[in-house]
């Protein structure tokens, strides 16, 4: 059996996919501060003028052509919690 798990270099460039939790579907780049990719993501979302933490944990890294691909699934339990849209107060 072969090795497959992704390699990434010190300075290299890796894409973000974001699944579930406010940034869901959408992408961003990253550089490896270490040679390894982040095993978790916190990312402040903004909502209603009101900032909160976000968690994202990596659950799959692949290889696509020359560019490593990490995608995070949001974290919920270790997020802090976010306010139905109807139930937010109009300013």
């Amino acid at each position: 059996m072969t090795d497959t798990t992704p390699t990434i270099a010190k300075g290299d460039e890796y894409i973000i996919f974001y699944s579930g939790g406010p940034y869901d579907g959408t992408n961003d780049t990253r550089i490896s501060t270490d040679g390894s990719w982040d095993s978790e993501l916190t990312v402040v979302v903004d909502i209603d003028d009101v900032g909160t933490q976000q968690v994202y944990k990596a659950i799959k890294a692949i290889t696509v052509g020359d560019k490593l691909q990490v995608t995070y699934a949001w974290d919920s339990p270790d997020s802090d919690g976010l306010t139905a849209p109807e139930e937010r107060a109009e300013l």
